[in-house]
């Protein structure tokens, strides 16, 4: 699967993977305004087996699958639980 990754213009250290290039219809509006404008930043193949340094690959898979789209936000935005 070839993936897309775009850097937000607004919030620091979040990235949202797209599986098509410049798909931004797949990301909801209210998303996308939060995000702001999206730069572009790599493009890679997830092939099974391949690690990524702040996500785990399947879930990766599984978001852009089920909803076309994969946010990556920074570790200070998770919540304990």
């Amino acid at each position: 699967m070839r993936v897309y990754v775009y850097r937000s213009s607004r919030r620091r250290d979040t990235y949202v993977y797209l599986a098509s290039k410049d798909a931004f219809e797949m990301i909801p509006e209210p998303l996308r305004k939060v995000f702001g404008t999206p730069c572009f930043a790599l493009e890679f193949d997830l092939t099974p087996g391949r690690a990524l340094a702040q996500e785990d690959p399947e879930a990766v898979r599984v978001s852009l699958r089920e909803r076309g789209f994969h946010l990556q936000m920074p570790a200070e935005n998770e919540r304990p639980q």
